[in-house]
């Protein structure tokens, strides 16, 4: 299935040791429109890495879905697109043009391909040409030091690219720059295909805001899913905030999901996770956090989750002002 930009597409960010199976299938249910695997280096699945191989499973809600890879070389992308061809389930193929981290940068992937134009354009031909999915994507940021956007941006349309998604950043930016929406502004005028703007899109009202002061074709949004994935129906649905109880519900089965698909560990995994959705409002947040750092069993874990998330601990009612009830209804009957 390709990806439908004929309204505001909603994209959920990839976000290394976070957006796994379990976060993805929890967020899936507010209403995101489209998903990504983690990324996934391309070298590790030409080699069938098991626990590689595993990162490329997806929950029966998430369609359309894509895995993106990090990678540079033709043959190495290649190898690895053998393995995504053969997995039913995958809608498209996204390339990586954006993760700062040092150790991928220095691999010649992520960001790097931002500095090399010709190799990045290489990257995505050798995507259009071998992959047997629907569709080809690239998520990039504005350069590496200085911005080359709007350059960028035409060589993954002229190299094959059905759509990108524009973190408006430099890879020196980080996470920290302010973000320039301006030049993602630029790229939208400057291509044909559909581009989804990426950078700090942590509320509806800013999701609105850059939706109409970019143009872009949709938002993705990353970071500020993580501890709130509602974040979609918010958007959607107009919600100011949402229910404690429906709050307890998605975190309990978000730890269900995490043991499903991690075994044991996936409690363990779990404790990043409720950090974040802890810092929503609670009392004894610090509290919980110690206690659940020093829990491994997931029924154990079950019950600190049910004894802290309940209304009495809110510091503030939950405000739903200006929502109708019928969207609080459909809010609650998505889980």
């Amino acid at each position: 299935m390709i990806p439908d930009f004929s309204r505001p597409l909603y994209a959920l960010a990839p976000l290394a040791g976070y957006t796994d199976l379990p976060f993805r299938s929890v967020v899936k249910r507010f209403g995101v429109d489209l998903t990504v695997s983690e990324m996934i280096s391309a070298n590790a699945l030409a080699h069938n890495n098991l626990k590689t191989l595993k990162m490329l499973e997806k929950s029966p809600l998430e369609t359309p879905y894509s895995v993106q890879i990090a990678g540079s070389d033709p043959e190495t992308i290649k190898r690895a697109l053998e393995v995504i061809n053969a997995r039913e389930g995958i809608d498209g193929v996204d390339l990586n043009c954006g993760c700062p981290a040092p150790k991928v940068f220095n691999n010649l992937q992520g960001s790097a391909l931002l500095a090399d134009p010709e190799a990045m354009g290489r990257a995505i031909e050798t995507i259009r040409a071998y992959s047997e999915k629907d569709y080809v994507s690239v998520k990039m940021r504005l350069g590496v030091r200085e911005k080359n956007h709007v350059e960028l941006a035409r060589i993954c349309e002229e190299a094959g690219a059905d759509f990108i998604a524009v973190h408006g950043r430099t890879r020196a930016g980080r996470y920290k720059a302010p973000v320039d929406y301006d030049a993602i502004a630029e790229v939208v005028r400057a291509v044909s295909i559909p581009v989804i703007a990426n950078g700090d899109i942590d509320s509806p009202q800013k999701a609105r805001w850059v939706l109409e002061h970019t143009g872009a074709a949709g938002v993705m949004i990353g970071r500020a899913a993580v501890g709130n994935p509602w974040i979609f129906a918010m958007i959607k649905e107009g919600l100011s905030e949402v229910p404690v109880s429906l709050m307890r519900e998605v975190i309990l089965e978000h730890l269900d999901q995490m043991v499903a698909h991690h075994g044991r560990y996936g409690a363990i995994l779990f404790r990043k996770h409720l950090h974040r959705y802890s810092k929503r409002g609670f009392t004894g947040a610090a509290a919980f956090r110690d206690a659940i750092n020093r829990i491994e069993d997931p029924e154990a874990m079950r019950r600190e989750i049910e004894a802290f998330f309940s209304p009495d601990r809110l510091r503030e009612p939950v405000a739903c002002e200006g929502i109708d009830q019928p969207a609080v209804c459909r809010l609650e009957g998505v889980v």
